[in-house]
């Protein structure tokens, strides 16, 4: 059955220092959304890519995708929200044809989107531009496995102090715990999910997405919310995201190193 994917492009890049929205940054050349949409139709298992991006870039990136040798499947932009919780429901919309919180997946009931028989939607950020197709594979295998919700994560290396909210004076915190780290993971995307419960997860969680300090962050975060399981597969480090201008430097010096590599 169809795969669809989500894939949000709408951030600003702020952070970065760019005068650029954050997607149509390069790294080896080609903007960050273009990597990220290869990536995901390099899978093989994903049959439709719906891109959110600024209401100013829709048909820029509309185009940019559509004209790329590497995105070999139908693939479209929208215009996403001012959340990333947004922009997602925004996309489920798009790609699925219907309200996102529907979760009956017939065929009389598929829109323009062409969303007939989607069991599976992933969802992915552009400012994560080298997870391996290998990455998404692995996320929609455990789906179709029986899991309902799935996203990879790393092992948090770093030692974690639990500390009192509010600093004092000097900037101190007082630390109350050491977090356990073997049980933490770092989560990146792509995330998978099945249809039925990502919809039902956005419907109930719909007074949340226009509010930046409410809306979820991920969203296997809203699964959670709704007490059903979420599972975790192996990450990678290429899935790093890219938020600062550190951040796309590194990206920028792993993608060079890997052409070198590959010479």
């Amino acid at each position: 059955m169809p795969t669809l994917a989500v894939l949000t492009a709408a951030g600003s890049g702020t952070r970065l220092g760019l005068d650029v929205p954050k997607a149509l940054v390069e790294v080896d050349g080609l903007p960050l959304v273009v990597h990220a949409a290869r990536n995901l139709c390099a899978s093989g298992v994903v049959d439709e890519i719906v891109v959110t991006c600024p209401a100013g870039l829709v048909d820029h990136v509309d185009l940019l995708l559509r004209d790329d040798p590497g995105v070999d499947r139908p693939v479209r932009a929208v215009v996403g929200g001012g959340t990333r919780q947004e922009s997602v429901e925004a996309g489920l919309r798009a790609g699925l044809g219907r309200a996102a919180g529907t979760d009956s997946g017939t065929d009389s009931d598929a829109g323009a989107g062409g969303a007939a028989g989607v069991d599976v939607v992933v969802v992915h950020d552009a400012a994560r531009p080298a997870a391996s197709p290998d990455l998404v594979r692995r996320v929609v295998a455990a789906v179709r496995s029986g899991h309902v919700a799935v996203v990879p994560g790393l092992p948090v290396v770093d030692t974690i102090k639990r500390v009192e909210p509010g600093a004092d004076g000097v900037g101190a915190e007082r630390v109350t715990a050491t977090v356990d780290r073997d049980v933490l993971r770092a989560v990146q995307t792509p995330q998978a999910f099945d249809r039925g419960v990502l919809q039902r997860a956005h419907a109930e969680s719909v007074h949340r997405a226009g509010s930046e300090h409410l809306a979820a962050t991920d969203d296997a975060g809203l699964v959670e919310d709704l007490g059903l399981p979420v599972h975790v597969v192996p990450g990678e480090v290429s899935a790093a995201k890219i938020t600062t201008a550190e951040d796309l430097h590194l990206a920028r010096w792993r993608a060079g190193h890997a052409a070198t590599r590959d010479r």
